[in-house]
C-alpha cells in the first residue's frame, strides 16, 4: 500500500521544532517539542517505501519502519505503534536517545539529494500518542508459568528481557544496586535527551505486568551468586560497564578531574531531587568553571551539554580526531556547539597542570596519520605543538571498561574475555554455565541502548527455549 507515501519529492525533511540554544541552557528539559500531528503524517509520508529498507536493516532490533511510517502517513496511528512495539520494547525512549543519523535515518535510501526521512521523530511521536490515548496497557499473562528468571541489572537490557520473559508466563525478578529502575537511562543520560518520566512509566508498566524488582540489592552482598542461581531457574546478567578508562598522564591524580559517570550521575540525582553533598561542595559541579572534557562519544556529548546547563564559565572538548572520524553523534555535535561549547579537535591531553587542584591542561596538537587494523587513521603528536588550557574542572569521558565480574560474583567458573567481558554464545546469550545468560554491554563492551535491547529480547527467546524443554523433560518424567 502506497496510499499518501512516496512525498519526499515534494516535501522537505522537517524535524520538530527545537527550543532556543538560549532557552535551553537554562533548564535539563528535552529540546525538541512535539510534532504535531499533520507535521507527522507529512514526514512519515516521504518514506519512499523501497524495496529493501536499509533503515529496517540498519536498525538493531530490525524495527518494520515502512509499515509503521505508512501507517502513521494513513492515520492509522494505534496500528502504527503496534507495529512499533512489535520489534522494540521501549520505542520511545529509542525515538529520543538512538542516534539515527549513524543507524536507521543515515541508511535512508533517499539520504541522498532530498535528505532522510525523520524515523526517530515519528517514532517518538507515535509512541508518545499511545501513552496519551491509554494504548499501552500491563501485560496480561495468559499461563502462569512456575519456573522464575532473575536479571541482575534494570538497565535497557534487563529490562527488555523482563519484558519479553514476563509475556511468556515467567515469574521474573530483577535485581539492581540502585535506588530507581532503568540504569544509565536514569543516571546516565541526561534529561535533555530523555526526561525521567518517560523510564517511570515503562518502569511502572513492567511492575504492574508483574515483574518483581529488588532495589538496593547487591549480588555479593545481599545474596551471593550461587545462592540466586538456586533460587531461579535461570539467570541472566545485565550490569553494563561502568569502570572508567583512565588517563596516564603527568597530573591526573589532581582533584577536579573526576570520570564522566561520576559527574552525570550528580546531576541527574540532583534533578531527581536526591541530596548529592559532592554537586552541592562542587566537586561534581561546573558551575562558574572552565571546563575542559576530554573525549567524543556520545558520553563527552552528554558532558559538555550537562556542564553548559550547570552554569560553566567556559566549556571546551578535546577530541584526538577531527570531527569527521567522532564516534558520538554528529547531531548531538551541532546541538553542543548551538549552546556554546567549543570543539576542539586534533588535540590531546598531555598533562594536567596545578599544584592540589587541577589548573589547566597541556595539550597537543595531532595529526591523522595512516590506517590501523580497524580502518581508522591513527592520531599522531605534532611535535612542538604544545599548548595551555586554562581549566578548574577536567572530565575524563574516554569510555568503559568491564569490572571484574568472577571476583565481584564470587564465581571464578564464569568465563570472561581479555577484555573482562563475558564470554556469551552470539544470539542467545548463553555462557558456559549452565542456565546463566549473559546480555549487553557486559558481553559487547560499552555500546548502544538499542543493542541492549536486541540481546535482551534474543536472549529471552533463548530461555524459553531453554526452560520449555527443562519443562517437557520434567512432564515426561512424572507421566512415566
Amino acid at each position: 500500500m502506497t496510499k499518501n507515501m512516496l512525498k519526499f519529492v515534494t516535501l522537505e525533511k522537517n524535524m520538530p521544532a527545537k527550543r532556543s540554544a538560549e532557552e535551553r541552557r537554562e533548564d535539563f528539559q528535552e529540546i525538541y517539542d512535539e510534532f504535531a500531528t499533520q507535521k507527522a503524517v507529512d514526514q512519515a509520508s516521504r518514506c519512499s517505501q523501497c524495496g529493501i529498507p536499509y533503515c529496517q536493516v540498519h536498525c538493531p532490533v530490525q524495527n518494520n519502519i515502512p509499515d509503521w511510517l505508512n501507517l502513521t502517513a494513513n492515520g492509522r496511528l494505534e496500528e502504527a505503534y503496534e507495529i512499533s512495539q512489535a520489534t522494540n520494547n521501549f520505542p520511545e525512549i529509542c525515538g529520543r536517545i538512538c542516534p539515527q543519523d549513524r543507524l536507521c535515518e543515515g541508511s535512508c535510501v533517499i539520504e541522498k539529494g532530498f535528505e532522510s526521512v525523520t524515523i526517530g521523530a515519528v517514532e517518538k511521536y507515535i509512541t508518545d500518542t499511545a501513552w496519551e490515548k491509554g494504548w499501552i496497557k500491563p501485560t496480561k499473562v495468559t499461563r502462569e508459568l512456575e519456573q522464575s528468571v532473575g536479571i541482575i541489572g534494570a538497565g535497557p537490557g534487563g529490562l527488555a528481557a523482563a519484558d519479553e520473559l514476563r509475556k511468556k508466563g515467567y515469574q521474573v525478578h530483577v535485581y539492581d544496586r540502585y535506588d530507581r529502575i532503568g540504569g544509565l537511562l536514569v543516571y546516565g543520560i541526561p534529561g535533555f535527551k530523555l526526561e525521567k518520566d518517560v523510564v517511570e512509566k515503562r518502569a511502572k508498566l513492567l511492575a504492574d505486568s508483574g515483574v518483581t524488582f529488588h532495589l538496593n540489592f547487591e549480588v555479593g552482598r545481599d545474596l551471593s551468586f550461587s545462592e540466586l542461581r538456586d533460587k531461579h531457574d535461570s539467570v541472566i546478567i545485565a550490569t553494563g560497564v561502568y569502570k572508567a578508562r583512565d588517563i596516564t598522564v603527568p597530573g591526573s591524580g589532581l582533584d577536579g578531574i573526576v570520570p564522566a559517570l561520576e559527574f552525570l550521575t550528580a546531576s541527574n540525582r540532583k534533578g531527581l531531587g536526591d541530596d548529592v553533598p559532592a554537586f552541592d561542595d562542587g566537586t561534581l559541579n561546573a558551575v562558574g568553571k572552565n571546563v575542559v572534557v576530554v573525549g567524543g562519544g556520545d558520553t563527552a556529548m552528554d558532558c559538555v551539554r550537562t556542564a553548559v546547563r550547570q552554569g560553566a564559565k567556559s566549556v571546551k572538548c578535546l577530541y584526538r580526531r577531527d570531527r569527521k572520524n567522532m564516534p558520538g553523534s554528529l547531531r548531538e555535535v551541532v546541538n553542543a556547539e548551538e549552546e556554546g561549547v567549543e570543539f576542539v579537535w586534533l588535540s590531546a591531553p598531555k598533562a594536567f597542570l596545578g599544584d592540589d587542584t587541577v589548573s589547566g591542561v597541556k595539550a597537543i596538537n595531532m595529526h591523522l596519520g595512516i590506517a590501523d587494523s580497524s580502518g581508522r587513521q591513527v592520531p599522531v603528536e605534532i611535535s612542538g605543538s604544545e599548548h595551555d588550557i586554562p581549566c578548574d574542572l577536567a572530565i575524563k569521558a574516554l569510555g568503559f571498561d568491564a569490572e571484574d565480574v568472577p571476583a565481584l560474583f564470587d564465581e571464578p567458573g564464569l568465563e570472561v574475555s581479555r577484555w573482562g567481558t563475558i564470554m556469551a554464545s552470539y544470539g542467545t546469550g548463553q555462557t558456559n554455565l549452565e542456565g546463566v545468560y549473559a546480555i549487553g554491554d557486559i558481553v559487547r563492551g560499552a555500546s548502544l541502548v538499542v543493542w541492549a535491547i536486541r540481546d535482551g529480547r534474543d536472549t529471552a527467546t533463548a530461555i524459553h527455549k531453554y526452560l520449555s524443554d527443562r519443562r517437557g523433560l520434567a512432564e515426561a518424567a512424572l507421566a512415566s
